[in-house]
């Protein structure tokens, strides 16, 4: 009877707790040419503007929704839609260290411009949506790859890895959605030389039903980087969080460490950092928040 119960228990435990924890087997490898000196560069984020960011791990070096132009350029945002862009990237485009490996949110002139297109490596192997990998194939980028939200791709660069896995995005209202390129947050699981470290990239995204299944399927965030600005097309519709939904975000993914991006570098951005600064103050939640000007870097302190 002992033996009964126990194995009725376990078997109780098991159906309780595997979905939570469960995560996706990589069903796609990349293995990236290792580097042929060790790394110097510290492991880091650099904020360089909009959603575009520089992330160091261990010789692995990815950029975010790359987005180069500059003060006084405009951004083509579909149906004849434009934006201007106020400020200029921290680092030219010229200038950018070796990538490995871009992440890309959704395919919009502010996340992958006419510089990016004509200028990058077709070599690089970009991850993104299905629908914009696609895109990015017929624009001759030969290792886009494409991936459904939860699915998972294993990376390797010498004794670095990272497991790449899509996140639920949703780009403004419901009623919008069939106007508006379909979008992914990211989730970043760094390995390694015996650390390890966890990275969400929100995307452009609101805070919807299907965000709440990030936490549980996937806690212990260290570092969330949450794109903001409160962008609204024809100064009616919101597409991406405002201070208000930032916050809210901030509170459901609980990351240990969170950093605003994408704002105030388009005049389409209506909800300023300070707006969000005072939201979190007010939330009492400033402990949590690191903020970066353009061309600073978070140092990431890997976990043993």
């Amino acid at each position: 009877m002992k033996r009964l119960l126990f194995a009725i228990e376990l078997l109780l435990a098991l159906v309780v707790t595997t979905p939570a924890q469960a995560q996706p087997e990589p069903r796609q490898t990349l293995v990236l040419p290792a580097a042929p000196t060790p790394a110097t560069a510290e492991d880091s984020v650099q904020f360089i503007g909009t959603a575009t960011v520089l992330i160091r791990w261990q010789g692995l070096t990815i950029m975010t929704d790359p987005n180069f132009l500059h003060k006084g350029d405009h951004a083509h945002l579909g149906y004849g839609l434009t934006s201007e862009r106020l400020t200029n990237p921290a680092i030219e485009f010229g200038a950018l260290p070796p990538i490995d490996l871009v992440l890309l949110s959704h395919l919009h002139d502010d996340h992958f411009d006419r510089t990016v297109q004509e200028k990058l490596n077709r070599d690089i192997p970009i991850v993104t949506t299905p629908t914009a990998a696609g895109q990015l194939r017929n624009m001759g980028f030969r290792k886009a790859i494409g991936l459904q939200t939860w699915e998972a791709l294993q990376v390797t660069k010498g004794a670095a890895t990272l497991r790449v896995t899509a996140m639920p995005g949703r780009h403004g209202p419901l009623a919008v959605v069939p106007f508006l390129p379909t979008v992914m947050g990211t989730m970043l699981d760094f390995g390694g030389n015996g650390a390890r470290y966890r990275l969400y990239v929100s995307g452009d995204t609101m805070v919807y039903d299907d965000i709440e299944d990030i936490p549980r399927r996937y806690p212990g965030i260290d570092l969330a980087l949450l794109h903001l600005g409160g962008t609204r097309l024809l100064g009616l519709v919101t597409v991406t969080m405002d201070a208000k939904e930032g916050v809210k975000m901030l509170r459901l993914i609980a990351p240990q460490r969170a950093i605003p991006i994408h704002y105030n570098d388009y005049t389409v951005f209506k909800s300023p950092l300070s707006d969000f600064q005072q939201a979190v103050e007010e939330a009492g939640l400033a402990d949590k928040v690191s903020y970066l000007k353009h061309g600073e870097s978070y140092r990431i302190e890997p976990r043993k």
